[in-house]
């Protein structure tokens, strides 16, 4: 062993303990590496920033950005209220729907992103079935890890594979290359879990879910300001008088005790939410969602007089628009100028394009018309209206202050109008990269600015969508391969791997190979494990005369499984408290399963890649 290749070790190692110690993030370490390579003369400038460059780099940082897109335009969240529905009270149907649905969305997005997303569904679930979420917090993750399995572009470790074989002079993997043995993996996933599950928590665990997640929802607000039974949806008919006039001009809350603070109304061949602004004005065809304050009103004369047609209205005071519509509680502030003044007064929905439907005094809700009722200090006001402009709201600071936003603000699709465009892009970016005329990198850049161009997404979160320290990860510890190459690293493993299994066959090498790259990525993030891991196998796969397909396909899929500890894989951690999970559990189900995944993958791969 020479001294430069004693020096690459060495500072391999310095960084695995960094990594697992977590000293320093992640990115500065692989910062740092960049800086110990060049100063110590092992790589050139060049060689050592050539990750920066790297068109994967580019594909992984566009994939960012059409997951924000997907999130952004409401569709992530929309197939999790599909999962709610469809699966109902079974938790044997909701298990398979969750991990089918996952790793589904993961195949075309962040699986971090995605499971984050799924947290609060599988947390308010696991409250409604009275089961402890921790009987469906492990299998979420899972299902997560799995989506790297499904499509080439599912996680980052599948395109630095890729990116060495293309690097080696070969082609590489189509856009479905992985997708059968992720399917016979993730079929066998949901059988594994649906017998595991009973080691991971009992039916008492349903006030662990609640105290996981403890913020208050829009049916607690609705609960504490006696909302219930106040909700209408009423459809504006031909010949309304309501037709073309503003809802400054109608004072329907002072004339009906009727607040309107949503419009359903058809644009382009599709129904949408509007905000309701004193100067919007009514047509006809809209769909108006009203807060009946005022129980002495007729409802049947109210629609009688405006003709105005009931509307079946679905969930608890508009529950069911949550992704539109938005609450939350403001206390007036000592030096506020609205102290003193009623509701009607203070003229919110002309100042701030809110409507006041709730106000709290000494704990109490004060009930009635409230519209007359003066403000005074120590009020809670309950407001409803656009969340943009609640946002808005948050930096009005001169008159009082936002206490509390409902759970449901993490669910807010700003950009919900635009899905269809989504799925548009989505769609035509897996169109062109299957067509393998346009390459990979060039059709996710074109999907990003479709979706700027449509409004599915902005410069702003865009740019925040980007996980800059996994890409920074990514471009540091590319130059290890190289050095290791360079001072004969790799040629040293491969001959130690050939001095263990050389002679029982290639499939023995496969468990090898999988058993080394599951191992290392124990203690370093499973990107890293794969820009390490590939051209070790690929060297093997020469070095033992046989295609190096089958090899690099067992180093994708083994770093993708990183079942086996809480700290394996971000995913893993995401669901570790809400699951109410010890470092134990993982342990006791994963390391079973990721040997199931390294059979199934011993056997399979090569029967799709042939030696």
């Amino acid at each position: 062993m020479n001294s430069e290749l004693l020096w690459v070790l060495i500072l391999l190692l310095i960084a695995i303990v960094l990594f697992t110690t977590n000293k320093l993030r992640m990115d500065v370490v692989a910062l740092l590496v960049i800086i110990a390579f060049v100063l110590s003369g092992t790589l050139t400038l060049q060689e050592a920033t050539a990750g920066f460059s790297d068109p994967n780099v580019i594909l992984i940082a566009a994939l960012f950005v059409i997951g924000e897109g997907l999130v952004r335009t409401g569709v992530a969240y929309q197939v999790g209220d599909w999962l709610v529905k469809v699966a109902g009270s079974s938790e044997t149907k909701m298990l398979a729907l969750l991990m089918f649905t996952v790793a589904g969305l993961g195949a075309f997005m962040s699986s971090t992103g995605v499971v984050a997303i799924f947290i609060p569904v599988v947390l308010s679930v696991a409250v409604r079935m009275k089961i402890s979420p921790g009987r469906l917090m492990m299998p979420l993750s899972f299902a997560g890890l799995i989506s790297g399995m499904m499509t080439l572009v599912a996680t980052p470790p599948n395109m630095v594979v890729n990116s060495e074989l293309v690097r080696e002079g070969l082609v590489g993997f189509s856009f479905f290359g992985v997708t059968p043995i992720g399917l016979i993996i993730l079929l066998m996933g949901v059988g594994y879990m649906l017998i595991a599950r009973r080691w991971l928590g009992k039916s008492s665990g349903a006030k662990n879910a609640k105290s996981a997640w403890q913020r208050r929802t829009f049916r607690d607000l609705i609960r504490d300001y006696k909302l219930a039974g106040r909700a209408r949806r009423l459809a504006v008919r031909s010949g309304s008088p309501l037709i073309g006039r503003s809802l400054d001009e109608l004072h329907l809350r002072a004339r009906y005790g009727a607040n309107v603070i949503g419009i359903e109304r058809w644009k382009r061949f599709r129904r949408v939410m509007i905000s309701a602004f004193g100067s919007t004005e009514l047509r006809e065809g809209d769909v108006l969602l009203i807060d009946m304050s005022d129980c002495d009103v007729d409802l049947r004369q109210f629609c009688s007089e405006q003709l105005l047609e009931p509307m079946i209205l679905r969930g608890e005071y508009f529950s069911e628009q949550a992704r539109n519509v938005g609450m939350a509680e403001v206390s007036l502030i000592p030096d506020s100028a609205l102290l003193g003044k009623c509701v009607r007064d203070a003229a919110f929905r002309s100042r701030y394009d809110l409507n006041v439907i709730g106000i709290r005094r000494n704990g109490k809700t004060l009930e009635g018309k409230l519209v007359d009722e003066p403000l005074i200090l120590g009020d809670i006001l309950l407001v409803i209206g656009d969340w943009k402009a609640i946002r808005q709201l948050q930096a009005k600071t001169h008159d009082f202050i936002v206490l509390n936003l409902p759970a449901e603000v993490d669910e807010v699709a700003p950009a919900i109008t635009q899905a269809p465009h989504a799925l548009f892009c989505l769609a035509l970016m897996v169109a062109m990269m299957l067509t393998d005329e346009i390459p990979n990198p060039i059709a996710a850049l074109i999907a990003c600015l479709l979706m700027g161009r449509f409004r599915c997404i902005n410069t702003e979160s865009a740019y925040k969508a980007i996980h800059w320290p996994s890409i920074i990860l990514i471009v540091g510890m590319m130059p290890f391969a190289q050095a290791l190459q360079k001072t004969g690293g790799v040629d040293l493993i491969v001959q130690g791997l050939m001095d263990i299994a050389g002679d029982a066959g290639p499939r023995i090498m496969l468990v090898c190979l999988f058993v080394l790259c599951a191992s290392i990525g124990l203690f370093i993030s499973n990107t890293a494990t794969a820009v390490l891991m590939a051209p070790i196998a690929i060297a093997a796969a020469h070095k033992m005369g046989v295609s190096p397909y089958p090899f690099a396909m067992i180093i994708a899929i083994a770093a993708s499984a990183a079942f086996m500890t809480p700290v394996s894989s971000p995913v893993n951690t995401l669901v570790l408290g809400p699951g109410n999970y010890k470092f134990g559990d993982f342990v006791r189900i994963g390391v079973p399963f990721t040997l199931l995944v390294m059979i199934v993958s011993v056997v399979v791969v090569p029967w799709l890649y042939e030696f």
